[in-house]
């Protein structure tokens, strides 16, 4: 057999992420923002200045698992000085984030100054547009700052639909900087802080899901030291926050000084570029964020490397800070261009800035610009959906083959094409995200015969595809509030509303009072698993438990209230809830929800029961008591009639091929002890009370791991010179993100190029998860994480129906 080649192992802490100060480290874009956080604090310290840090926001994919990479790093957080507080929605920590300014101009501070870091995904920054828009209007200051992190999922990926907040931060006159990698983000987040302690204003920060939720080798740079422009002059009062400042015309006038700042410093701190630095080009392509990415993959798949793009003359100039735009750096980009290319993924801010500003210039301009449309008002690059190479291929070979006439890309373009097509449709087999084993929602989401309910933001809206007799979406906090006026013009006269009460702690409380007010004819159906389980597992920021939602909505003016759980006896002994309210167990709960379909006016029932996966991780670590009662199935009395699937909704409940026809068994290793599948009626089930499982075989002998090692064959290694894509597929919960993560770790520490993106969504429900990993000998090699359709060099497939997906 073969030996590898000896190499050379970087001795690399895990810690290193937030500790080293110089060469290579492995990040993930949730760990590249909390470091953005502790750099500041190192240079401030550097500088001699006494500040802290404040972090707050609200957890959404592909931010969702921010809350948590912060609290696994809170020992460096508090080194630093940084406060971390998880707000309960997303426009009160805007507020905070605002009150975090005001503390340089009280007399009894005790730090120089308060930087800031706000978060939220696309939904969030759309609700807190009045907090943001004041915050950004009365500033920040001079030894603060405030970044505003926006989670945007443009692909509508895991999310109600798009987002691009970009958009909404120039209805704020906030700008706004777009990193293309995890390395910008190191890079961009530092000097947003910078513009926004210069021009007073808060920065916007795009964070998109194919950086954020990605992980790559990092080469650290020196933390920088910006230039203060000298081509500006601040107006008399300041840009900063200050008080008094009482609502009136100042503050807009203010604004126009302040967007004047923000031009001066990226005059004199330059964060746009040119590629190739090429004056003669002929042509020119303008990219921002992931689209540049995006369009040096697609100009690879072409054939135009960086040698034949400077003979031909052809230049790209990479935005930064997409508004307000720099025209300086650009207008000598532009000058004598025969065609412009401006390629930015959704809608054109970039290109739509550049020809208001083009219009009424005197200098020389670029012959055509074109981008979301030709010349022709023909569409050209989509503003809907996601950018791709291969989507952009075709494209840029259009446009260059108008300007290089000799020039000819068909055989390039037949082999996407080929590539494209030869991807084939499995005949519409694919894992479907599905409640864990042992969800409570497997039982709270049913409804009574001849009832109807609607689904809200959460896990439980899974019943939407389970013949549950459930639908609708609306966003977060508008829960049921549809329901009071719909049902006004038509003829049902009651519906059930499904509520997390990770959503009722966020701003579904105001939706039930509204339905109240209005005089809803409704029941909540507030289903209180002890977990925020979409996004993570995060718990509730605050304190909330069943009592006190019942005493809340019971002061609201709720009808009726009744408590269901799998546990009503822990309830039997209290004093804990209003007057009035009733404890249930779970087997009652169709007959109380048909009572409560009877009442008129607003009802509530909290379900109670907690998150399975949640009561898995507490089993693992000793937090919970480990049950006493195992079920089993004797498959020779079984009959295979799958009742038991029926009553549990449970994938713990899987099919037994026998001799004698199908049957079904319990996986003891997936099974969450819900004991819903004992519901039906069979003899073939069995109980186990007092006995414990026994720990899945593993090999424990070295010599017995050494033998069948040597059983294998020797891999063949792929060459890294140019990128090698992987593609690891299967369901999520089985360790696919941790099998990507094992790779690029493994060629992190080699020295090379790797970087991984995952995409979950509700794959921890059961669904499809893919890890894209891209190696190189060298990371400039890797233009973007994602890999394009019919791309992958290999593909890892550890479940046969997502492989064929």
């Amino acid at each position: 057999m073969p030996l590898l080649q000896e190499t050379k192992i970087d001795a690399y802490n895990l810690e290193d992420c937030y500790t080293r100060q110089e060469g290579r480290i492995y990040l993930t874009g949730t760990q590249a923002l909390v470091r953005i956080a502790l750099a500041q604090a190192q240079m401030d310290r550097r500088d001699g200045l006494g500040t802290a840090g404040f972090i707050s926001g609200y957890r959404g994919s592909p931010l969702g698992g921010f809350d948590q990479a912060l609290w696994r790093a809170k020992a460096h957080l508090q080194d630093s000085k940084i406060e971390f507080l998880p707000a309960i929605n997303e426009d009160l920590a805007a507020t905070a984030v605002l009150g975090s300014q005001q503390v340089e101009t009280d007399p009894d501070k005790t730090v120089e100054g308060v930087f800031s870091l706000w978060y939220g995904k696309g939904p969030g920054v759309d609700r807190s547009g009045d907090a943001l828009k004041h915050g950004n209007a009365y500033g920040s200051s001079p030894h603060g700052g405030v970044l505003v992190i926006a989670g945007d999922d443009h692909g509508c990926v895991s999310s109600s639909m798009s987002h691009q907040s970009d958009v909404a931060f120039m209805a704020w006159f906030m700008p706004t900087l777009n990193p293309a990698n995890i390395a910008e983000y190191l890079e961009f987040g530092l000097y947003g802080l910078a513009l926004s302690r210069f021009s007073g204003m808060w920065v916007g920060f795009k964070a998109i899901s194919e950086t954020v939720e990605s992980a790559a080798s990092v080469d650290l740079k020196p933390l920088p030291s910006f230039r203060k422009p000298t081509d500006f002059e601040a107006p008399a009062g300041g840009l900063h926050y200050r008080w008094p400042d009482f609502p009136g015309p100042q503050i807009e006038e203010r604004m126009v000084a302040k967007i004047e700042a923000v031009k001066a410093f990226a005059r004199a701190n330059p964060i746009d570029r040119a590629i190739y630095s090429l004056p003669q080009a002929r042509f020119g392509f303008i990219t921002t964020g992931k689209a540049h990415h995006d369009l040096m993959e697609a100009l690879s798949l072409l054939g135009v490397d960086s040698a034949k793009a400077k003979s031909l003359g052809i230049d790209i100039y990479k935005v930064g800070m997409v508004w307000p735009i720099e025209t300086e750096g650009l207008r000598h980009f532009l000058a004598e261009k025969e065609e412009v290319l401006v390629v930015e993924e959704k809608r054109g801010i970039i290109e739509s800035q550049l020809k208001e500003f083009l219009y009424d210039y005197p200098g020389a301009k670029p012959k055509r610009m074109v981008g979301k449309y030709d010349e022709q008002g023909t569409p050209l690059i989509p503003w809907i959906g996601e950018l791709s190479p291969s989507l952009l291929a075709p494209i840029v070979a259009q446009r260059l083959s108008k300007v290089f006439t000799g020039i000819s890309f068909n055989d390039q373009l037949g082999f996407i094409e080929h590539t494209q097509n030869a991807i084939a449709a499995p005949g519409g087999v694919r894992r479907v995200p599905y409640f864990c084993s042992g969800c409570p929602h497997n039982t709270s989401t049913k409804v009574p015969e001849g009832s109807h309910a609607l689904a809200g933001i959460g896990c439980h809206f899974m019943a939407s595809w389970m013949n549950r007799e459930t639908d609708s979406l609306i966003q977060m906090g508008g829960e049921g509030v549809n329901w009071a006026a719909k049902s006004k013009f038509t003829g049902q006269g009651h519906i059930f509303q499904n509520l997390g009460e990770g959503t009722y702690f966020h701003s579904g409380s105001m939706a039930i009072r509204q339905a109240i007010a209005a005089g809803a004819n409704i029941t909540y159906k507030i289903l209180f698993n002890d977990a925020v389980a979409m996004t993570g597992g995060q718990p509730v920021d605050g304190k909330i438990t069943v009592p006190r939602i019942a005493h809340q909505t019971w002061a609201e003016g709720a009808k009726r209230i009744v408590i269901v759980s799998d546990e009503p006896e822990k309830y039997q002994h209290t004093n804990a809830f209003p007057q009035g309210v009733t404890i249930h167990h779970r087997d009652e709960l169709d007959s109380v929800q048909r009572q409560l379909r009877e009442i008129e006016g607003v009802t509530i029932l909290i379900y109670d029961q907690i998150c399975a996966t949640e009561k898995r991780r507490k089993l693992k670590r000793g937090t919970y008591p480990a049950p006493s009662k195992h079920v089993f199935i004797n498959d020779l009395v079984c009959e295979g009639c799958g009742d038991c699937s029926d009553q549990s909704n449970c994938l713990s409940v899987v099919p037994l091929e026998t001799e004698f026809g199908r049957k079904r068994r319990i996986d003891p290793f997936s099974c969450n002890t819900d004991y819903s599948c004992l519901k039906g009626f069979c003899p073939s089930f069995v109980t186990v009370t007092g006995g414990h499982l026994k720990s899945a075989p593993v090999l424990t002998k070295t010599l017995e791991i050494d033998r069948r090692l040597h059983t294998l064959p020797f891999p063949v290694l792929p060459d890294l010179a140019s990128p090698y894509n992987l593609l690891v597929g299967g369901v999520g919960g089985t360790g696919i993100i941790t099998l990507g993560a094992l790779i690029t770790m493994a060629v992190h520490l080699e020295g090379k190029g790797a970087s991984v993106l995952d995409f979950m969504g509700f794959a921890q429900k059961g669904g499809a998860v893919m890890s894209y990993i891209r190696l190189s000998n060298r990371p400039d090699n890797l233009h973007q994480v994602r890999i394009d359709r019919g791309m992958a060099d290999a593909a890892l497939i550890c479940d046969m129906v997502v492989g064929t997906d």
